[in-house]
């Protein structure tokens, strides 16, 4: 089962993947944030799964320790709506700990395998 990874900057996308690929998923960040083709992440990688990780402009400000500007946050939120809309679990970072998020997912990929396995 081939897993995507969207978000905005600070989100923490390559913490998860990390922690998927070291429990032995196939789960790859899609940089969508950064393109302005709407529907890449599906041309790139067309995954099984699609998840989407989202921080508040003000946790990517913490988490980034930068001085990015609120239009470049907005920014990658529009650029990632196709993704958003067609996301299967979509999961807010801001009060989450990597730990806590990676749970979740993981959760949800075993629910998703008990379904897909009737």
């Amino acid at each position: 089962m081939k897993i995507g990874v969207v978000g905005v900057c600070a989100s923490g996308k390559s913490t998860l993947i990390k922690q998927l690929t070291a429990a032995g998923f196939d789960a790859r960040h899609i940089a969508q944030e950064h393109s302005y083709v709407p529907t890449m992440w599906r041309k790139i990688t067309d995954p099984d799964i699609l998840i989407y990780l989202h921080a508040s402009f003000a946790t990517t400000l913490q988490r980034r320790n930068s001085a990015w500007l609120l239009e470049d946050w907005q920014e990658q939120i529009r650029r990632l709506q196709n993704a958003i809309e067609n996301a299967d679990l979509t999961i807010e970072t801001d009060a989450l700990d990597p730990r806590q998020v990676f749970s979740q997912v993981v959760v949800f990929l075993n629910s998703f395998d008990s379904q897909s396995a009737e």
